[in-house]
């Protein structure tokens, strides 16, 4: 909602409000179907999850489907997650992650109303816990080797991103107070690897790495770029000859490479980027035109015999969402970028980025034949 709630794993910027506990809200449900073109307003809380949340965090909330997007339903998760966190998170996203920005304000598609049905329906999912312990004073240089020790190869550092929560991500900081972070890595995330340390470290080790975290924070102030118009023309180098692609993986991916030599060749081709508007508006290759997966409509004005590239930064979900509709409709050359927008963006090639947008930490090194 990479996905889409990346931030949801190990911190929130406050206790939780008990405003919102009770069994209102019904469990995850499998057989929620994401709703196409609709109008947010009218979609109950598990229609929401479906639609913007769940091809990242999994139908059932519990994560991992893409990228690194976490579990949304852990216990020691939802006993500290704060509605104002939440909310806040799910409005202005991680930048730099494929976790989208979804408030109004920043060109999201969800307005107050609809973040407060999602945040008080994931609130539901457990239970409520009371005030958290704050964290002792902590001190950063004697940190930094415990986090290198004990966190660093699944969370990273400023430079080089974990298989799950990047804690240097600037808005993660601003918003995840120490108390939270604290707590955290006291209890860990049952049923993931995440561990709980309370038994493994001391309590002033503990305080030293959230010290430690606690100094990765940058200040980070993104200038959105201006609203898609739905206007922008479909086509980069409509002049041009369509591509002729040397590599297609399994008949839909492309790799960024052999699209950015055609783009340099000046093919004709149709760049979709299908993360949320928000998203666009913050970096975007060069060309490509907002058609959003929950919002298909701007596919109606494409001829079927073009070529088009659906990009995102999970990288295969969302774009393969818009690649398995066009294909339905017909078309016949319909690719994913195979690596997604941000590795687009750390190999240099051609974007349109917003004042404040910087490169994304790199990814870690997977195992040979492995997909991320």
């Amino acid at each position: 909602m990479r996905a889409a709630l990346v931030f949801l794993v190990a911190c929130n910027s406050g206790s939780a409000s008990p405003s919102t506990q009770g069994s209102a809200a019904a469990p995850p449900k499998a057989s929620a179907k994401p709703i196409v073109d609709a109008n947010p307003a009218a979609l109950d809380a598990p229609q929401l999850f479906a639609t913007y949340c769940a091809q990242c965090h999994g139908t059932d909330a519990k994560g991992y489907k893409s990228d690194h997007a976490p579990s949304l339903v852990n216990p020691t998760f939802l006993e500290s997650a704060s509605a104002a966190y939440l909310t806040a998170s799910i409005e202005q996203g991680r930048p730099g992650t494929a976790m989208a920005a979804y408030g109004n304000a920043v060109g999201g598609p969800l307005d107050t109303a609809a973040v407060t049905k999602l945040v008080v329906w994931l609130q539901g999912q457990g239970k409520i816990g009371g005030e958290l312990v704050n964290a002792p004073a902590g001190d950063a240089k004697r940190g930094q080797p415990l986090y290198v020790a004990s966190c660093q190869k699944c969370h990273g550092d400023s430079a080089t991103r974990g298989e799950y929560l990047l804690l240097a991500n600037p808005v993660f900081l601003k918003l995840a107070n120490d108390a939270f972070i604290y707590h955290a890595i006291v209890s860990g995330r049952p049923g993931t690897p995440m561990e709980a340390f309370d038994h493994k470290l001391g309590v002033q080790q503990i305080a030293d790495i959230v010290a430690y975290i606690r100094s990765l924070a940058h200040e980070q102030t993104i200038t959105p770029l201006p609203a898609s118009t739905g206007k922008e023309p479909l086509f980069v180098n409509p002049t041009g000859k369509p591509p002729v692609w040397k590599t297609v993986k399994e008949d839909r991916f492309v790799p960024a490479d052999d699209v950015k030599k055609a783009l340099d060749a000046k093919a004709k081709m149709v760049i979709i980027d299908a993360r949320p508007e928000s998203e666009w508006r913050t970096v975007h290759i060069t060309g490509a035109v907002s058609i959003p997966h929950f919002n298909l409509k701007r596919l109606d004005e494409i001829p079927k015999d073009a070529t088009v590239i659906a990009y995102c930064a999970c990288p295969h979900h969302l774009s393969g969402i818009v690649v398995d509709e066009l294909v339905k409709r017909g078309y016949k050359h319909a690719y994913v970028l195979d690596e997604g927008i941000l590795e687009w963006q750390r190999r240099g090639y051609a974007i349109v980025a917003a004042q404040g947008v910087t490169v994304p930490p790199k990814e870690p090194e997977l195992p040979a034949g492995a997909m991320r």
